[in-house]
């Protein structure tokens, strides 16, 4: 099998799959935290909350791709590739693939929280290696579904390290609605995370299971946040939006 071939297949598995990467960042992160002894890893709060941005920067990465975004492109189809229409504008007018950017940072925060330098290299080694194939994947599906069109933004638009040279406004209006309805689960999750990295890195220290208060308060928040976001999506139509 071709090279190329070969990269679209294995991009096209890993792409119906991705939703397993934080497993294979969060359960080593885990295991480091215990056999290390947790050596290093006092509660700081300016640094815990700094890491915790991080996250948050990459949440908001998201919100600003997913608000301006069209139904079918850009979404959380997990089966195949989708594309009704090619993105150009926007956020898409400056990095080709701005969700994978957002997902990289919601996950740096975590990965620094070990304050390892070692683990944050091998966390971006391996997640480019990761996504490559699944870049590669989804822009051989919009090379073949949108051509010369496609051809055209790629030499344009770098396709994760961002550039605003060639930055085009949307015409699409934000839709702060869609993104509640699209992006409640992963806002959620990053307050999960670290507060469960909390609880190890406690148990790990003290010998038995607790909570830093100030973690405590912000799973409570995004706990809260997420249920009412769930409630609103499953038992209402507020968050619908024609088009989106």
């Amino acid at each position: 099998m071709a090279l190329v071939h070969e990269f679209e297949r294995s991009g096209n598995w890993l792409f119906k799959r991705r939703g397993w990467l934080p497993l294979f960042i969060f359960i080593p992160s885990l295991v480091y935290i215990y056999l290390s002894g947790a050596k290093n890893l006092g509660f700081r709060p300016v640094l815990e909350i700094a890491f915790l941005a991080v996250s948050l920067f990459g949440q908001f990465i998201r919100a600003v791709t997913v608000g301006r975004t069209p139904k079918n492109t850009s979404g959380r189809n997990v089966k195949k590739q989708v594309a009704d229409s090619l993105n150009t504008t926007g956020i898409y007018s400056v990095v080709r693939h701005p969700l994978y950017l957002g997902n990289f940072f919601m996950w740096l925060g975590p990965v620094i929280f070990l304050r390892s330098v070692w683990i944050a290299v091998i966390f971006c080694l391996a997640y480019w290696l990761y996504y490559e194939r699944i870049m590669f994947a989804e822009e051989q599906f919009l090379r073949r579904k949108f051509s010369e069109s496609y051809d055209f933004w790629s030499e344009k638009v770098r396709s994760f390290i961002p550039s605003f040279s060639n930055y085009t406004r949307s015409d699409l209006p934000f839709s702060f609605r869609n993104v509640l309805k699209r992006e409640y689960n992963g806002f959620g999750l990053i307050f999960m995370v670290f507060a469960l990295l909390d609880i190890i890195r406690n148990y790990t220290l003290e010998g038995g299971l607790s909570i830093h208060p100030m973690w405590a308060l912000l799973l409570a928040f995004g706990f809260l946040t997420w249920i009412i976001l769930r409630t609103m999506k499953k038992r209402t139509t507020w968050l619908d939006v024609r088009g989106r």
